[in-house]
């Protein structure tokens, strides 16, 4: 088993970032050709999807429609005041699974990594585990 941890900083209060070739140069690097790739986000209100990334409106489509679906002002009691964030993260999830050989990414053609922001703009680690 092997692991990196790297951060990213946001930007925006949601937005979703392709960490598609930070990840394949993880993957390149790693000392097993072969295996799985873990990709995880140690935050409550981030997620980590795998999505069309050749197209930019789909990633502005997916935070367009959970804006819509989880809207930041309804009569949450989280006093926080990031309870939106916290049901997007949980409907999408803040790790992905992606299987790899000859130390790169078994993706789709248009498949790319995604790296969910729903209560930004932050620093925010990811980490990565090959096994």
């Amino acid at each position: 088993m092997e692991t990196h941890k790297f951060s990213i900083r946001t930007g925006k209060r949601t937005e979703l970032i392709d960490i598609t070739k930070i990840i394949e140069e993880f993957v390149l690097k790693s000392s097993n050709a072969a295996g799985i790739c873990l990709i995880y986000s140690p935050h409550t209100t981030t997620g980590i999807i795998i999505n069309e990334a050749y197209d930019p409106d789909v990633a502005f489509d997916i935070n367009y429609f959970l804006d819509n679906l989880v809207p930041k002002n309804l009569n949450y009691r989280h006093r926080e005041g990031n309870s939106d964030a916290h049901i997007k993260s949980s409907i999408m999830g803040n790790s992905r699974i992606i299987t790899y050989s000859n130390n790169k990414l078994n993706l789709g053609r248009w498949e790319g990594i995604f790296f969910c922001e729903f209560d930004g703009p932050r620093q925010r680690d990811i980490n990565i585990i090959f096994i």
